[in-house]
């Protein structure tokens, strides 16, 4: 892009901007994880999985509408196939799973007569297999950062670490705040479920791809303008990049933009996360994990 062929944007010395930006977002991400929470799928609550036959033509939102009430909450309803919707639901009490089916069906027959709906498939999810499933997407969260950690530790060092997982922290808290803030006020589903934590992990890859380049040209800059001051050789080097990290970004998002309003609902929450993803992990890499790096190397006064 010639817009960023010749960049010589003074991002650095105005990093400050980056850290209002920054710590607002984050302060409205913790501040509504603390009090609406996530909106958590029965992959991490426990509660039935369905799969209904016969119900091609039916509105997928008119159905959830439909069975929120009898079922004493929202419950997710995708299409599956052609013919087919997939409901997940987590209903209160000791409801048997055939009481649930039934539920299910006259509810859909008395709101759409013209459909016919049969039970396919069935699966629960217990309480404690969802305890299992949630503490092993934090675990592989926490995992993935750690070895982020180790990984730039020992490619570059421990400053570019600090700077790295620094920026992961800040796309992943602010991208569950914004599914906090937008669970249930958005017409598609925004429940957290298997498939949201490889949003996250793959938000969480993306953002170091553009960090290391970031951090790789101002390692090769250091040895190249060793008389320059260590902020301006960041920012060199962030300038130097910015047109690569644009046009990355940008494809990205074009293809996850088409994915999200031309595919199914079954991908909607994922290719949202996605495109919230790519925009902040952008950000980031520029205004976050590289002002870190300076912070850091003016706190401990000696050349990177």
């Amino acid at each position: 892009m010639r817009l960023f062929e010749n960049a010589d944007y003074s991002l650095i010395p105005n990093r400050r901007v980056g850290y209002v930006i920054s710590g607002t977002l984050l302060a409205i991400s913790i501040a509504s994880l603390l009090v609406r929470g996530l909106a958590l799928g029965i992959d991490f609550r426990g509660g039935y999985e369905f799969v209904v036959g016969n119900t091609q033509g039916l509105n997928t939102v008119e159905v959830r509408s439909a069975l929120t009430g009898p079922l004493g909450g929202q419950p997710e309803v995708k299409t599956y196939g052609d013919t087919g919707l997939l409901i997940r639901a987590s209903v209160e009490g000791e409801a048997q799973t055939t009481e649930v089916q039934n539920l299910i069906l006259s509810t859909i027959r008395q709101e759409f007569p013209n459909a016919s709906p049969e039970i396919e498939k069935t699966s629960v999810v217990g309480p404690r297999f969802a305890e299992d499933l949630k503490r092993g997407a934090i675990y592989a969260v926490l995992g993935a950062l750690l070895v982020i950690f180790l990984y730039i530790l020992v490619r570059f060092e421990w400053r570019y670490s600090v700077g790295a997982v620094a920026a992961l922290v800040h796309d992943v808290t602010i991208t569950l705040g914004i599914f906090s803030i937008l669970a249930g006020v958005v017409p598609f589903s925004m429940q957290i479920d298997q498939g949201l934590i490889a949003a996250f992990l793959t938000i969480v890859g993306y953002s170091l791809n553009d960090t290391v380049v970031v951090f790789d040209r101002v390692r090769e800059y250091v040895n190249l303008f060793k008389t320059e001051a260590f902020p301006e050789i960041v920012n060199k080097s962030i300038n130097a990049t910015l047109s690569r990290t644009v046009v990355t970004s940008v494809t990205t998002l074009i293809v996850v933009s088409v994915l999200f309003i031309f595919g199914s609902e079954v991908l909607r929450g994922f290719s949202f996360a996605l495109i919230i993803g790519v925009i902040i992990g952008t950000y980031s890499s520029v205004f976050v994990a590289s002002p870190t790096l300076v912070e850091l190397n003016r706190r401990l006064e000696q050349p990177a």
